[in-house]
């Protein structure tokens, strides 16, 4: 009886102990920084270079193990990916770092098909990616989304 009790003191205090590790903490920030054509694609499907930065608003480090992405553009998935080749995002830090994507050929025969069809002078998109950063916390679920215009910016 003692030693149910003592496990159950000690599960307590441990489901305590992380709650209150977990109020403070904050969501990373993931800014795409770059966008390009990899220079050399293997096969027929072309890739793509995508800069991101991290940025850790959290006094703990992220030691991340994994992460996987897509790309929408007007809620069709154009671009994805997923690897395990991250850094590791000092506390209060950031960490700039590339990914691979491959593109989604319905989704972007899809996104062809809607623009030749509407006239569309700019387009939705979102960037979501999931973040493993360990066992002790969840995965990171983190979305951006914008807009970018398809029109020329008017001369000065």
């Amino acid at each position: 009886m003692r030693f149910l009790l003592f496990c159950l003191i000690i599960a307590m205090v441990s489901v305590s102990g992380c709650a209150s590790w977990s109020t403070d903490y904050e969501t990373p920030q993931v800014n795409i920084t770059s966008f390009s054509l990899a220079p050399e694609t293997k096969g027929i499907t072309p890739r793509f270079i995508i800069g991101l930065q991290v940025i850790n608003p959290n006094r703990t480090a992220l030691a991340l193990q994994g992460m996987s992405y897509s790309i929408e553009v007007e809620n069709h998935r154009i671009l994805s990916g997923a690897t395990a080749d991250l850094p590791r995002v000092p506390g209060y830090g950031m960490a700039d770092f590339t990914i691979e994507a491959s593109p989604d050929l319905l989704g972007s025969v899809r996104l062809i098909n809607r623009l030749l069809t509407n006239q569309t002078q700019s387009l939705n998109y979102t960037f979501k990616a999931k973040l493993d950063v360990g066992r002790l916390l969840p995965y990171l679920n983190i979305e951006e989304n914008g807009r970018f215009s398809l029109m020329k910016p008017a001369k000065k």
